[in-house]
This record gives structure tokens, C-alpha cells and sequence, in this order.
């Protein structure tokens, strides 16, 4: 399920409006740097976001990557609970709101939402962002100032998002957070880019969560072990990113659309029902019959071919997309 409109179209007008002005050549090089330290493995002892500029530019290249990556995140744990809903939501590391953004899109504007950053240039700007989107849940947002790292507390809350935040942190930082987080939440999202790195930390979480007692809800199709080998592979999914054009004039493309890989993990205190499978790869569509390659929970990993025979079945394979559950509910 894709965002609604009204919430996607929000967050460009609000970015449109609040980032116009912005030098050119200014918010360039913020990007590269800020991409330089996407890409990196190096954590930072103080916040990447430095000043407003950064900021900025941050938002205007990261925001609507992350708003798409948490809301299919969300789409999931939504699919695996859809009687559940949010009444409070902490979004740590939150900077400039873009995982708020997406929890208002897919639960309404039901949830009262806290956003911690250890940023105050990004908690600024994500304050004004909120204010811009005419959307209740948002414009009522908490905004703290709060370290992020292993000193963190957090109030007990319905939903916690991290997203885009463990690369930040040292190992036994990430440790102490997703810990807490657990202690915390009754459900936990966690998302990542969608590298190799990324999916190393994404596994890592999915342990702690799991040793603190709660069940997996999404994207596996279980609690047990990974059935991927280290180094062998990475479980990752992809969410095509509309982009406007400030988005395409801050990163340089000339594509209406670009397509955000992230990898993730959803977690609950409460009973869910995962996919019985998951759809790892895009499916390959071929003359009379689709190649589906599936995560199982008894079979682990496998290929499933379905076959034009299959009547509905094949029409639902034709229509599968890279993470959807299969088969469809």
C-alpha cells in the first residue's frame, strides 16, 4: 500500500515552502557530505545534522525516501495486526519527523507522537515541517532534545520507530537502544538502509527484540533464525520515491522517481499473524508463469513457480511486488 496522497503531497509542499531560498550550491555540498556519511560504516560521537543549512538539505534530500521506507515498514506490521492501532508513538532519532510523517499516514492522526533528536537545527525545522502539514497528529508533535545513544530513557509508548539511525551509533549504543526501545514499546520498527551493513544491523536488532520477548510481525515469516548466511546474502526490499522537483534539483536527477532499498524489522508485544511467506526478490515474470523467490517458515528460503494453470494464483504472482507476503491475504 502506497501513502495516501494528501500525506505525500503535504510533505512536498511543506518542504517546497520551508526550503525555498536555499542556495543552490550550498545545499549541494551539505548532500555530499551528508551522503558521504550515509554510505559510511564510521559512527559519529556528536549529531551529523550540524546547522540549519544541513538541515535543510537533509530533509530535502533524505525526507521523502524515509517517509516511503518506514511507511512500507508500517504497511506490514499493519498487515500482520491490522486490528491495532497506535495511541502513542516515540519516534527515536527522529530529526526531522519523517518516520512521524509516515505513523500519521498509516494510522490517521490517532497517535500522539513524540520525536526525539539530539539535533536542535533538525527538531526546528521538523517543529515547522508539522506546523506547514495541516495534519493534527503532527502539528501536535512533541519535539525533544535527548542524546541518543546508550544513556537514553524512554517513556512507556504504543509504537517506537528508529529508522535510518543505528549506522549513527556505536555497537554498544545500538545495543542499549533497541534494548530500551523493547522495554518501552508494545511494537518496535526498525529500518535501515538497504546495504549489506545495514541488513548486518537490522539482523542484529531482530535478535535483541526478540530476546526481550517480542514476536517478529514483519517482513519474516517468523521468530526463528535467518535463514540467510552471513556474507552470503541480505534480505532488503525496495519503495519507488516520487520525486518533485526540489528534490530532483538538491540530488541532481533528472528521473521523476527514484527507488529507496531499506531493509527493516517490525516487532510486537501482542499476537500478530506474519506472512506465511515473503517475497524476496522482484518477481521474474516470464511467458506463462511467474518465478517467485520466497522467505518460508518451514522451508526457509526456496523458489515457488507459479504457473498460468494456477488461475487466480498466477493473476495474484503477476501483480506480486519485491516484500509483499504471499500468497496474498
Amino acid at each position: 500500500m502506497n501513502a495516501s496522497p494528501s500525506t505525500a503531497e503535504a510533505l512536498r509542499g511543506a518542504l517546497a515552502g520551508l526550503l525555498d531560498g536555499l542556495p543552490p550550491t550550498q545545499a549541494a555540498q551539505a548532500v555530499d557530505r551528508l551522503i558521504s556519511h550515509y554510505r559510511g560504516t564510521v559512527p559519529t560521537g556528536a549529531p551529523v545534522l550540524r546547522d540549519r543549512s544541513d538541515v535543510a538539505a537533509y530533509a530535502a534530500y533524505r525526507m521523502p525516501a524515509t517517509f516511503e521506507a518506514v511507511r512500507a515498514a508500517l504497511d506490514a506490521l499493519r498487515a500482520a495486526a491490522p486490528g491495532w492501532a497506535p495511541d502513542t508513538h516515540t519516534d527515536i532519532g527522529g530529526g526531522t519527523g519523517a518516520a512521524s510523517w509516515a505513523v500519521a499516514d498509516a494510522w490517521g492522526s490517532s497517535a500522539r507522537t513524540t520525536v526525539l533528536d539530539w539535533a536542535e537545527p533538525a527538531l526546528a525545522l521538523g517543529r515547522e515541517l508539522a506546523a506547514a502539514s495541516g495534519i493534527p497528529s503532527l502539528r501536535a508533535a512533541a519535539w525533544r532534545r535527548s542524546r541518543i545513544s546508550a544513556a537514553l530513557r524512554v517513556e512507556s509508548t504504543d509504537l517506537v520507530t528508529v529508522s535510518y539511525v543505528l549506522n549513527e551509533l556505536t555497537e554498544r549504543d545500538r545495543t542499549a537502544l533497541v534494548t530500551e526501545a523493547a522495554r518501552a514499546a508494545r511494537a518496535v520498527v526498525i529500518v535501515e538502509p538497504g546495504t549489506p551493513d545495514g541488513y548486518a544491523r537490522i539482523i542484529a536488532a531482530r535478535d535483541l527484540l526478540i530476546a526481550a520477548g517480542l514476536t517478529v510481525a514483519a517482513p519474516c515469516p517468523h521468530s526463528g533464525a535467518c535463514p540467510i548466511e552471513p556474507g552470503t546474502d541480505w534480505c532488503h526490499f525496495a519503495t519507488r520515491v516520487s520525486r518533485s522537483s526540489l528534490h530532483r534539483q538538491v540530488k541532481g536527477g533528472s528521473l521523476a522517481y527514484e527507488d529507496e532499498k531499506f531493509a527493516y524489522v517490525a516487532a510486537t508485544r501482542f499476537p500478530v499473524v506474519p506472512a506465511p511467506a515473503r517475497v524476496t526478490r522482484r518477481p521474474q515474470i516470464r511467458k506463462g508463469q511467474v518465478l517467485l523467490e520466497l522467505c518460508t517458515e518451514d522451508d526457509g528460503l526456496r523458489r515457488e513457480t507459479v504457473a498460468k494453470r494456477h488461475g487466480t494464483l498466477y493473476k495474484a504472482a503477476r501483480d506480486a511486488a519485491w516484500g509483499d507476503e504471499w500468497p496474498p491475504r
